[in-house]
């Protein structure tokens, strides 16, 4: 980093400063602070969309994935067309109920004990997975990209991540969600552009996209798009190797669970002018989500192609495999002028920024309003604006009390130990929001059990899998237990959630019409029908298919790119 690297980056800061200023001035009610007074555009609230999801962890861990497996994390960066659910399907009954958050969807479609479920599950969820992660990702670029900077490589992973989630939380805490969509606008911007310099400076260096090909046809099938399902002396429930069919079942449920029913991302929708912005946003959301595989997994794979040229030196581990958590850093400091290297620092810090300040609002959300407010219920607009504050202070300092544990539990490999997580996260939730939607029978018995035994049996598979991990365990039951991939284990625990809240809801009684009119499909009258139709034209369905178009277009191009 020479001094204009650190002047763009400087200016990068004072915007957001700005920013953060002119929103504080804004608030004035939980409305303002929580949802930024509703009143962000379809521009605002796709550019938020997409820069809560790119966060350092998938700039560091999917350019990781692309150098050592290829294509086969392309499949969840594929979900553009998972976003369009999101804006035809969810959002109206989202928007038109006037809830803050999903738990609160869950009480007015369920009861109360749905709610308590899902706001404790999530917050322990941001707070122990996504904080933590995003975090650990970002220290890792300062550990590369600063090494002596501060002294050793290991001070600047410390400095990188104690200064970065205390500068995200006091904007956070100051500016609230109107903050958070305001500056995520600005690190769009920054975050395409920088990678967009990544991309081209490599494949420059490299010799083009036919070096590229020929060098990745020589792994081929290690880079593929699909994968077998069986690996040679490996019994197919075992494969590691991301199986076609795992990928098939697993995929769509995380998908849905993130895209469609997660505070974390809905929340943006929620804070629409009207109905029409928040499905356009949501499209405009799906059109940006399909980038990232070209900026973010194919430089992965750029970066293996100039390892392997010597054009580049990528650390590696102990056991001789390159660190792919290193791959976009090296590229950076090896391949970037000066000048357009200190622009893609403030992209990765945009990256952590934005998806940090994202998980702070939504926790402060989830806590004020479905914790706080139903033990303490009456209390002022400011007073309620106040506790999100001190809630989104809480989770700053857990997530930084979090970071040794994270350091030490990931050893590489994060993004695909985040997606792992969230296929033991995401079946129960993805059940019952299906479910409760498109049955109007499914009653709060079955949602409640659906959640509970879902979780229970999702955290068991996972602390199986850490269990024998750490004792190296090499045989028995429990051993087979967490190889057990977690691609086909998530459907298994979605078919099991799906069975549960189906039985228990026709052994119990029907819930009543309070809880399914106006909220279920079955339950919408004829004119919520009208107002549903009247808020999209013609404009909003092409837009729709050309998304479609794009994300059958990557597919049908990279299943066929190595042949």
């Amino acid at each position: 980093m020479q001094i204009f690297d650190w002047v763009v980056v400087a200016i990068y800061f004072m915007g957001l400063v700005a920013i953060v200023h002119w929103s504080s001035k804004q608030i004035s009610s939980t409305s303002d602070y929580f949802l930024a007074g509703r009143h962000a555009s379809w521009f605002v609230i796709g550019a938020s969309l997409f820069a809560s999801n790119i966060g350092s962890e998938h700039i560091v861990g999917l350019a990781g994935n692309g150098a050592s497996s290829g294509m086969a994390m392309a499949h969840w960066e594929l979900h553009a067309w998972v976003m369009l659910l999101l804006a035809w399907v969810f959002v109206p009954f989202y928007y038109r109920s006037g809830v803050f958050t999903m738990p609160e969807f869950l009480e007015r479609r369920f009861d109360s004990r749905t709610r308590w479920v899902l706001s404790i599950v999530s917050l322990l969820a941001y707070v122990f997975t996504k904080v933590s992660v995003t975090v650990y990702a970002g220290a890792l670029v300062f550990m590369s990209l600063l090494p002596d900077t501060f002294g050793t490589p290991e001070n600047a992973f410390w400095v990188g991540a104690f200064v970065t989630v205390i500068l995200t939380g006091v904007y956070t805490v100051f500016g609230g969600l109107r903050a958070v969509l305001y500056t995520e606008v600005a690190q769009t911007v920054v975050l395409l552009l920088g990678s967009f310099f990544i991309t081209w400076f490599g494949l420059r260096e490299l010799g083009g996209w036919g070096e590229l090909q020929a060098t990745a046809s020589a792994s081929k099938a290690e880079f593929a798009l699909w994968r077998p399902l069986v690996q040679e002396g490996v019994p197919w429930w075992k494969n590691g190797d991301f199986p076609w069919l795992g990928i098939l079942i697993a995929s769509p449920v995380i998908g849905i669970w993130y895209w469609c029913t997660d505070q974390y991302i809905v929340q943006r929708t929620l804070a629409s002018k009207d109905l029409t912005e928040a499905r356009r946003g949501a499209i405009f959301g799906g059109f940006l989500k399909v980038w990232p595989v070209m900026i973010f997994l194919i430089p992965g794979m750029i970066g293996w192609a100039l390892h392997q040229k010597g054009s580049i030196s990528i650390p590696t581990r102990s056991s001789g495999e390159i660190d792919g958590d290193q791959v976009f850093a090296t590229m950076v400091t090896g391949l970037l002028p000066i000048g357009l290297r200190g622009l893609v620092v403030a992209g990765l810090m945009s990256a952590l920024m934005s998806s940090l300040a994202s998980l702070f609002n939504s926790c402060a959300t989830l806590f004020t309003i479905d914790i706080y407010e139903k033990l303490r219920p009456g209390k002022t607009e400011k007073h309620y604006v106040y506790i999100g504050r001190l809630a989104t202070v809480a989770v700053v300092i857990a997530g930084l009390i979090w970071i040794p544990i994270m350091k030490a539990m990931a050893g590489g490999g994060i993004y695909k130990y985040l997606q792992g997580v969230q296929s033991y996260l995401a079946p129960p939730i993805t059940a019952v929001f299906l479910l409760g939607l498109f049955w109007r029978r499914v009653n709060a018995t079955g949602a409640f059990w659906g959640l509970i035994i879902g979780f229970v049996l999702g955290m068991g598979k996972l602390t199986v899998e850490a269990v024998t991990t750490s004792l190296e365990v090499q045989s028995g039951i429990w051993k087979d237990i967490a190889d057990f991939n977690f691609l086909y284990y998530s459907g298994v625990l979605l078919l099991i959630s799906v069975a549960i809240v189906v039985g228990l809801s026709l052994l119990t009684e029907s819930p009543g019409e309070e809880k399914t009119n106006g909220i279920t499909w079955g339950g919408l009258s004829p004119e919520d029908r009208l107002a549903i139709r009247n808020s999209w034209t013609a404009t909003d369905v092409v837009a729709s298919v050309a998304v479609l178009g794009m994300v059958i277009g990557v597919y049908l191009y990279f299943s066929f790119w190595l042949s």
